[in-house]
C-alpha cells in the first residue's frame, strides 16, 4: 500500500511512525503513565504542535502501528474476490502477520510487551479492536446471503478478532515462537465452519 502513496503522504507516515516508536520506547523505560506528549515529541525530534497535528492523545500514538496494520487488513479484505469469508479473513491476516513478523526487531518486541501488559491501557486496546471489528463485520456482511447475513458476519468477525488477539498476546509472551505459525494454529482450532455461507462452500 505504501508504494501507492505520494511523497507527502510517505513523509506523514514516517512522522507518525517516528512518534509511535518514540512513545513505545519511552513507555518501556518510564511506564506509559509517566510519558508526556512533550516528551514523545522531543524524543521524535518534532514539536508538540506537530504531535497534535497527527494524534489526538498519547494513547492513540502508542497503538498507531496496530491501527495502521488493521486498516491495511480492512483494505486488503475489501480487494479480495468472493470466497469463504473465514478463509478471506484468515488468509489476509496471515499475509500481514508474516510481513510484520519479518520486520520485528528484538528491542521493539520487549518495549511492546511492556505496553501490552500495562492494565491502564487495556481499555484503549479493547476500544481500538472494537472499532476495527465493526468495520470488518460491515465488509464481510456483503459476502453472506440471507436475512441473518449481518448477524453471522458480526459473529464470524468476533471469532476472528479473538483468534488474532490471542495469537499476538501469546507471541508477545513467547517471542521465541513464530507469530504467523501461532495464528495459523489458533485459526485452525476455532474455524467456525457452521458460520460459512451455504452459498459459498468452505475450503
Amino acid at each position: 500500500m505504501e508504494e501507492n502513496l505520494g511523497l507527502r503522504e510517505r513523509k506523514k507516515m514516517a512522522t507518525r511512525m517516528a512518534l509511535h516508536e518514540a512513545a513505545v520506547r519511552l513507555a518501556a523505560e518510564r511506564g506509559a503513565d509517566n510519558v508526556t506528549i512533550d516528551a514523545i515529541a522531543e524524543a521524535a525530534g518534532v514539536s508538540r504542535r506537530t504531535f497534535t497535528n497527527y494524534f489526538a492523545n498519547k494513547e492513540e500514538v502508542f497503538y498507531y502501528r496496530d491501527a495502521y496494520r488493521m486498516r491495511r487488513l480492512c483494505d486488503s479484505i475489501r480487494r479480495q474476490p468472493a470466497a469463504d469469508p473465514w478463509n478471506v479473513l484468515t488468509g489476509t491476516a496471515l499475509d500481514l502477520l508474516t510481513e510484520a513478523f519479518a520486520d520485528t526487531d528484538t528491542s521493539w518486541l520487549v518495549q511492546r510487551r511492556e505496553l501490552y501488559h500495562d492494565p491502564n491501557h487495556l481499555a484503549h486496546q479493547i476500544a481500538a479492536y472494537t472499532a476495527i471489528e465493526r468495520d470488518l463485520a460491515a465488509e464481510i456482511a456483503g459476502r453472506f446471503t440471507g436475512p441473518d447475513a449481518e448477524l453471522r458476519a458480526r459473529l464470524l468477525v468476533a471469532v476472528f478478532m479473538t483468534a488474532l488477539r490471542t495469537s499476538v498476546q501469546h507471541w508477545l509472551d513467547h517471542p521465541e515462537t513464530s507469530l504467523p505459525d501461532t495464528f495459523r494454529e489458533v485459526a485452525a482450532l476455532v474455524a467456525p465452519r457452521l458460520l460459512s455461507d451455504p452459498a459459498v462452500p468452505a475450503a
